[in-house]
């Protein structure tokens, strides 16, 4: 059943309607993670990954037990490798750089940066073969470069920053740096693997989470900040369920199953719908409108997205028309 169902999404065509769909639901949950940092301030990033990851590997250890004997025979060496690595940069490391930036730079600035990831993996994505041309996304990336710039100057030269924007900023890089490796790497994966579903690539992805986390755990006691009530540690544990289920369970479902639906040089733009969810639920926890900066970069952001979609549906149009109707040799 198992290889059945994974050959069979491994081996479907670019849907780009489906997966787009898929983005924007992934989108909607993620942009719920910028909001745990400002819930829980009292908790350090550390301790807020730990929680989210814990409660994570917890119920997809559960949730694989039916399968995990079908399961451990497909997997080899090279795959668990690649769990750990995904699992290292797409939510240990990265959900503990996020959670910093946020708490140092706030929801929006941090949000905006991590909407640059089209960029940096439509770049990448142009290399794969029969890829859609980097001239041709052109105009998507400056769109979404000029973004870029508003989000730089919000944080460091705009009236109101201040040296903790500065930061935020730094931080938000990184993290951006570290997921773009994860959106990379786990695209490939997908696309290479014809023996385990979306579904249990996730709860394998959940496991060895869980298991960073239980490692991280020392680390956390050792740096203190442990000093807190009884209220305050069953809140960090209602967020971090809470995360771990809409967030980590569902949003990286529809992630995966975006993956494998859209090519890898649209897969870094589907990012644009956590941005969007994230300045709005930011927006009503700060109870306050988008500022002029944040507002331009995001509506860049938007038409680098929209004139990236539409480049890639001309392209698989003409893929699609060439395989129908193939020109003669000497035409």
């Amino acid at each position: 059943m198992v290889n059945m169902e994974a050959e069979k999404e491994s081996g479907a065509s670019h849907n780009i309607p489906l997966g787009t769909l898929c983005g924007v639901g992934a989108g909607a949950l993620w942009g719920l993670i910028f909001l745990a940092p400002e819930l829980v301030r009292d908790f350090t990033p550390l301790q807020l990954a730990i929680g989210r990851y814990l409660a994570y590997g917890g119920m997809a250890s559960v949730m694989i037990i039916p399968r995990w004997k079908i399961l451990r025979f497909h997997l080899k060496k090279q795959d668990w490798q690649a769990l750990f690595r995904l699992s290292l940069f797409g939510n240990t490391l990265y959900y503990i750089l996020l959670s910093t930036a946020i708490q140092k730079g706030g929801i929006a600035l941090t949000s905006l940066v991590i909407g640059f990831l089209p960029v940096v993996v439509t770049i990448i994505g142009s290399r794969e073969k029969g890829a859609v041309s980097l001239a041709m996304l052109l105009p998507s990336l400056l769109l979404c470069i000029a973004g870029g710039v508003c989000i730089a100057w919000q944080a460091v030269a705009a009236p109101g920053a201040t040296s903790q924007s500065g930061m935020g900023l730094l931080w938000a890089i990184a993290a951006l740096a570290s997921w773009t490796t994860y959106a990379v790497g786990n695209s490939r994966s997908l696309s290479r693997l014809n023996t385990v579903s979306v579904h249990d690539w996730n709860l394998l992805m959940g496991l060895v989470t869980g298991a960073q986390a239980v490692l991280l755990i020392p680390a956390a006691l050792l740096s203190g900040h442990l000093h807190h009530g009884v209220e305050q540690w069953m809140r960090i544990g209602v967020v971090s369920i809470a995360v771990a289920i809409t967030a980590s369970l569902f949003g990286n479902a529809l992630w995966n199953r975006m993956s494998r639906l859209l090519p890898l040089t649209m897969t870094g733009q589907m990012i644009l719908f956590e941005t969007l969810f994230a300045l709005i639920y930011g927006s009503f926890w700060e109870k306050r409108w988008p500022r002029p900066l944040e507002a331009t970069a995001f509506i860049l952001i938007v038409f680098s997205v929209m004139t990236c979609v539409s480049v890639h549906r001309k392209h698989d149009f003409k893929r699609q028309n060439t395989k129908l109707y193939p020109r003669e040799k000497g035409a």
